[in-house]
C-alpha cells in the first residue's frame, strides 16, 4: 500500500489531506514535511504578524496571515507555500475561495529563519513567491537580528536592530522597529 505522502502531488490532494499529516509544503509535485518551530522563531512570527495585523486592520489594506495559510505559487507541477507571515491586499483578495489555498502568491511573504534553513532553501522560496507575483519578502534572522528586504530585481535591503522598517509603497504609514520583532537577549 502506497504511502499517504506519495499520493500528494496536488494542491488540491494537499488541501484535501487528512488532519494529521502534519505541517507541510508541496514543491514541485512532491511534499516536503516541516518540524515546528522553535520558541523564539514562534516570538519572532507573532511579533511581525501583530504589527502588521494592527496597521493593515486599521487602515482597511487586505488580510494578514500565518503560517496556516498555503499559496499555490506554481501548478503542474504544483507547488503550495507557507510563508511565516504574509499580507495580501484588499484588491487581490477579490474572487479568492475562502475554504482553498491561495491562488498566487502574497503580496509580502515573510519568512522567519530556523537554524536548519539554508541559503538554497531560502532563494528556491524567494524564487517562487516572486515568479507567483509577490511584491516583497523579508527574511528575517532571529539570531542576527536583521531583517533582509527583497524585491524582484533589485539588491537586497539589510536592516539591523537599530533601524526602523517601513513599506511605503505596500504599506503606506506603515513604521516598526525592527527591535520590536525580537525578544530581549
Amino acid at each position: 500500500m502506497a504511502s499517504p505522502t506519495k499520493t500528494i502531488t496536488t494542491a488540491e490532494q494537499l488541501l484535501n489531506a487528512p488532519p494529521d499529516l502534519g505541517r507541510c509544503e508541496l514543491v514541485r509535485g512532491e511534499l516536503m514535511m516541516m518540524s515546528p518551530g522553535q520558541r523564539r522563531h514562534g516570538t519572532v512570527c507573532m511579533r511581525i504578524g501583530a504589527a502588521l495585523h494592527g496597521y493593515v486592520t486599521t487602515n482597511n489594506l487586505g488580510d494578514v496571515y500565518d503560517s496556516s495559510v498555503g499559496y499555490v505559487v506554481g501548478r503542474s507541477p504544483d507547488t503550495v507555500r507557507e510563508p511565516d507571515v504574509s499580507f495580501i491586499s484588499t484588491e487581490r483578495l477579490v474572487g479568492q475561495d475562502l475554504d482553498a489555498f491561495v491562488e498566487g502568491a502574497p503580496d509580502l511573504a515573510v519568512e522567519v529563519l530556523s537554524p536548519s534553513n539554508t541559503d538554497a532553501e531560502m532563494r528556491a522560496k524567494m524564487d517562487d513567491y516572486f515568479r507567483a507575483g509577490c511584491r516583497i519578502v523579508w527574511i528575517v534572522d532571529p539570531q542576527q537580528r536583521t531583517v533582509v528586504i527583497h524585491r524582484p530585481n533589485a539588491a537586497p535591503v539589510v536592516l539591523t536592530e537599530d533601524d526602523t522598517l517601513t513599506e511605503e509603497d505596500l504599506l503606506p504609514g506603515f513604521s516598526a522597529a525592527v527591535h520590536e520583532f525580537f525578544p530581549k537577549r
